[in-house]
């Protein structure tokens, strides 16, 4: 596996919040239309849209870090409207990465196998 997938999930919207919560998730979207290693940034909300997860997928670790600093003026917001922040992500995360990430408390995991 070469590329990082990461798995962030959004768990308690507030009904009073979802406008603005939508409204915010559209600014992040098109801040990634013109990140270079971004391949995957696909937005997902439960039926009673209470719990949003998006689905992402980066070249390398110099691209997270890109994505990283392109939206992290917005996702502080973001996560106060969505009830938090839990971050997964899966493949060869760089040192650098995983430090640049450590205050989002990310569950990492390693590849082990797959085809």
């Amino acid at each position: 596996m070469e590329h990082i997938q990461v798995t962030a999930t959004l768990p308690k919207i507030a009904p009073g919040d979802l406008a603005e919560f939508k409204r915010l998730a559209a600014q992040l979207l098109e801040r990634t239309k013109g990140e270079a290693g971004a391949l995957q940034y696909d937005w997902f909300l439960s039926a009673d849209e209470t719990k949003c997860v998006v689905r992402e997928t980066y070249e390398d670790s110099d691209a997270v870090l890109a994505h990283m600093g392109n939206v992290g003026e917005l996702l502080g917001r973001l996560a106060e409207l969505g009830g938090g922040l839990e971050i997964e992500g899966f493949g060869p995360v760089s040192p650098q990465l995983a430090e640049a990430a450590a205050a989002l408390h990310p569950t990492l995991y390693g590849f082990f196998q797959g085809k």
